[in-house]
């Protein structure tokens, strides 16, 4: 007489494995999508701060002293070319840098940069050694408006979404690049 094989104990253990599976795929969308949805609030938060500012100076203020605290990140660095002159604006005031350098740096930049790094691109200024992840962001614009660079920086060491990070990165440097052209074109008027 022959045997039985129960396959049962296999199929729900298999069933179970899958599941177990499922739900771990699961979490982790929902922990994406909770972790995406707060970036967009926050950039978007950013760029209304930025937005209230009532000069090209209280706007430098809050994209060097209070973006970092919005986009809880632990440094902001704003570089631009104006003319034939280069400046670089962060938490310690605003700075000369050498043009050249500044548009070079930019050539490498190709909308968004996202990295993980062991030491921070020295825009950062002093707070390049602090730095262990780092977005530059282009800030594009036609003569004679500025053009330059926007670089965040992190401590921790970040994984990074580049597709969906750097959508949100290039609206926040659009966002700040029509800002300034706006209170420059007032400014001469």
């Amino acid at each position: 007489m022959g045997r039985v094989i129960s396959f049962e104990d296999r199929a729900v253990a298999s069933l179970r494995a899958q599941l177990a599976g499922a739900e771990e795929a699961n979490q982790d969308l929902i922990a994406f999508a909770r972790g995406h949805s707060g970036a967009v609030a926050s950039i978007h938060a950013a760029v209304l701060a930025a937005i209230e500012a009532d000069g090209i100076e209280r706007l430098l203020h809050v994209v060097t002293q209070e973006w970092p605290l919005i986009l809880r990140i632990d440094a902001v660095a704003l570089s631009l070319i104006i003319g034939d002159e280069g400046f670089r604006a962060d938490s310690d005031g605003v700075q000369r840098v050498e043009p050249r350098i500044l548009a070079r740096t930019m050539d490498q930049v190709d909308g968004v940069d996202m990295r993980t790094v062991h030491r921070g691109h020295p825009l950062f200024g002093p707070a390049c050694d602090l730095i262990r992840a780092e977005a530059l962001i282009r800030i594009d614009g036609e003569p004679p408006m500025p053009r330059g660079l926007l670089a965040l920086g992190q401590r921790a060491d970040l994984s990074l979404d580049a597709r969906h990070g750097s959508e949100l990165l290039m609206f926040l440097g659009r966002s700040l690049a029509a800002m300034i052209r706006a209170w420059l074109t007032d400014s001469r008027t």
